[in-house]
């Protein structure tokens, strides 16, 4: 045999036994996990569309669900079936190479709230397989093949994720938002709960895949005994809420350790009855996945008042530091940092220095004296607003912002908020890095980040009035995100002024009673309180409740509304850009590029391009240079860059913009590449629901 002979068999060889390993791991063809694969990397070896080709995508199909209200849904494919979510938590399977329906799955429940993904689980003959998807409060399993509820689960196919909290089930709001997780025969999950009291405690809980009984349970607010109890004050587990892990999270299957982000503890600004670091809200927990045991933990924020929730999955890497592989963990944060840890011992990979913040000026609390500040990477977004860094889009939009800022306090992260006088949150309550979650290219050891760079003014006001009155219970309930005022901060949170022309009193009761979209739901309010709530909001009528039913929980502060620093045209106050998309290499903690990521249309059509805008969904990265993302909130484009330099290679137009990450697969030799467009995040532009897929044009 010659030596080209020998070589051109070789080469066949290799190509054979890679096609092999991609088709017994599962993960290389099919997209069976949200996040790509159990490490949560975002990240896929498919490379036939690559640099070279990825001009000729095109849409090969799209499924309109024929809803509005938006997605955030990054959909499974598993072995040439697509499985998603509607806006109405509806459940679909679709064939993944045509989109044409196979089953379709209502539990009958007016889901509202939005849901990120699912989860996949079979058993060892790959005969029993089913889909984990949470509707509302519940847990359902559906036979992957049918669409059905399989019926030996929990109670006929769900189980009640209010129940086991030791709180009254009928009153407390849980939702699952973001996907569960799957180790073996279990499956873990945390849940969207309250930002303000009353709020259910944040139990990380898992759960047996068969039959949905309670395995064990890990509390976020420890109970007398528990370590970390002295962190909160003695009744704090009784009483206290949240502490939860809304975002999802992140198992090595290898390790068995389990990977868990944290949120803040409700109430979400004002910490006087929680005086405390409490542990383990805002936390990097690590826990044995089979036992729930903690194996070790990071604390990135010291008793929260400012909604520093770690805001997505963490991404298990490997690095390359001295000539060592170092097993790490990498998480993102709405500050604009990258925390570093080692899997097995939770040590930081750079250095963690803890920094001294001012104390606060209002009555009853007592902030953190210190908080953790890495060393690398540097942030990926900008940490102090001051005038040298406010908008210059036009003369008189800066002078505006100019006079704003000098009446605010601007002094950089963990600033305690004040009453009475605006504090800079910057980078803002949507971040730096949101719930879309990171890429991981284990290739070159590069992190992609796609982030926010909105500023936020707000402060604390002292509540007055009768917790048992409509406007009691407006303030301790609705201020948070609708305003003192109820102007609210388009788009996040609409004004609810004239809101009784716009919605009939029941459809306001139902939207308190069950939340939607961002709003969470209220059912711990009584019918009485319920009832004077409508006439507050809706008539501006302060009625007296008078049921006799113990008033609901007044702190002696409350937050007087999220309320974006704009200028008078509602465009950030702060210089472009306002999103970014960020390339760090990890194993060195330094940037490969940064660039401004999105655009609004009316800005561009006028040469003010490259301003970056608000982005919520994440990005994903193939072995084929690419980097696929689309996320931006004004523009509607899908996006492909090189991962390499971060030069712009492909885009086009969704039908609504696509607030989700991405998926990529293949079937029957071709790579697909699919996105769900909802919009929904701009109030101006409509919102649906439709799945859109790309695959390369036929060569002519």
């Amino acid at each position: 045999m010659t030596r080209a002979r020998f070589g051109w068999w070789l080469c066949i060889l290799v190509c054979v036994l890679s096609w092999l390993s991609h088709s017994q791991s599962g993960q290389n063809l099919d997209w069976r996990i949200y996040g790509g694969n159990s490490e949560s990397t975002h990240y896929s070896p498919l490379a036939q569309v690559n640099k070279s080709n990825v001009k000729r995508l095109e849409v090969a199909w799209s499924y309109d669900t024929g809803e509005t209200g938006g997605l955030q849904t990054s959909p499974l494919e598993i072995g040439g079936v697509l499985y998603g979510i509607t806006p109405s938590q509806k459940v679909f399977a679709l064939e993944a190479a045509t989109g044409k329906l196979k089953w379709k799955f209502d539990s009958g429940i007016a889901g509202s709230q939005p849901d990120r993904g699912l989860a996949y689980w079979s058993n060892r003959d790959n005969k029993d397989r089913r889909i984990i998807v949470g509707v509302m409060n519940f847990v359902y399993e559906l036979d992957a093949e049918t669409g059905k509820a399989i019926s030996g689960f929990g109670d006929q196919g769900r189980i009640d994720l209010r129940e086991g909290l030791g709180r009254e089930v009928a009153t407390g709001f849980i939702s699952l938002t973001s996907p569960a997780v799957v180790y073996k025969d279990l499956f873990i999950v945390g849940g969207r709960e309250s930002e303000t009291l009353p709020a259910l405690p944040g139990d990380i809980r898992a759960y047996d895949v068969r039959t949905g009984k309670l395995r064990w349970s890990f509390h976020t607010i420890p109970h007398p005994g528990e370590f970390g109890y002295d962190t909160w004050p003695k009744d704090a587990w009784q009483k206290s809420g949240a502490a939860n892990n809304w975002t999802g999270m992140t198992v090595d299957q290898k390790t068995g350790i389990l990977y868990v982000p944290t949120g803040s503890a409700a109430f979400d600004f004002y910490g006087g009855d929680r005086l405390g670091d409490d542990l383990f809200a805002n936390t990097e927990l690590a826990l044995n996945a089979e036992t729930g045991e903690r194996v070790w933990h990071f604390q990135a924020v010291h008793h929260d008042i400012w909604d520093r929730d770690f805001p997505a999955p963490p991404v298990l890497v490997t690095l390359s530091q001295n000539g060592k592989k170092i097993e790490a963990v990498a998480q993102t944060s709405k500050q604009g940092f990258v925390f570093l840890f080692d899997r097995a011992t939770g040590t930081p990979i750079f250095p963690i220095a803890n920094r001294e913040y001012p104390p606060s000026d209002v009555h009853g609390e007592v902030a953190a004296k210190e908080q953790p500040l890495p060393a690398k990477p540097a942030p990926y977004a900008r940490q102090r607003l001051t005038e040298d860094m406010l908008t210059n889009r036009t003369p008189e939009a800066h002078q505006w912002v100019l006079e704003q800022l000098r009446t605010f306090r601007s002094e950089g992260q963990f600033v305690p908020l004040s009453a009475g006088k605006d504090t800079i949150i910057f980078p803002g309550f949507d971040g730096g890095a949101e719930w879309g979650g990171p890429a991981f290219d284990p290739d070159s050891g590069i992190l992609y980040v796609n982030s926010n760079e909105m500023a936020w003014a707000v402060e604390l006001a002292e509540n007055t009035g009768d917790p048992l009155s409509g406007k009691g219970i407006y303030q301790s309930q609705c201020t948070i995100c609708h305003g003192d005022d109820m102007k609210g901060s388009p788009p996040l949170f609409p004004s609810l002024l004239g809101i009784g022309n716009r919605m009939t009193q029941g459809q306001i009761k139902e939207r308190i009673r069950k939340g939607g979209g961002r709003m969470q739901g209220f059912p711990n309010l009584t019918a009485d309180e319920l009832n004077a709530l409508i006439q507050f909001v809706s008539e501006g009528q302060n009625q007296e409740v008078s049921s006799g039913q113990p008033a609901p929980p007044l702190m002696r502060y409350r937050f007087s509304g999220y309320t974006r620093f704009n200028d008078p045209e509602g465009y950030p106050a702060v210089a472009p850009p306002w999103g970014t998309l960020n390339a760090i290499n990890l194993n060195t903690g330094e940037y490969v590029w940064k660039i401004p990521f999105g655009e609004y249309p009316e800005l561009a059509a006028k040469g003010m391009t490259n301003t970056g805008s608000e982005n919520y969904g994440g990005p994903i990265v193939t072995a084929g240079g690419l980097l696929f993302i689309g996320a931006t909130n004004y523009d509607r484009k899908f996006r492909a860059f090189d991962k390499a330099t971060g030069e712009l290679l492909w885009e086009t137009r969704l039908p609504f913009s696509g607030n989700a990450t991405p998926i990529t697969y293949e079937i029957d030799g071709r790579q697909y590449i699919v996105i769900a467009a909802g919009g929904g995040k701009d109030l101006k532009s409509p919102s649906g629901g439709v799945y859109v897929a790309f695959t390369l044009k036929s060569a002519e």
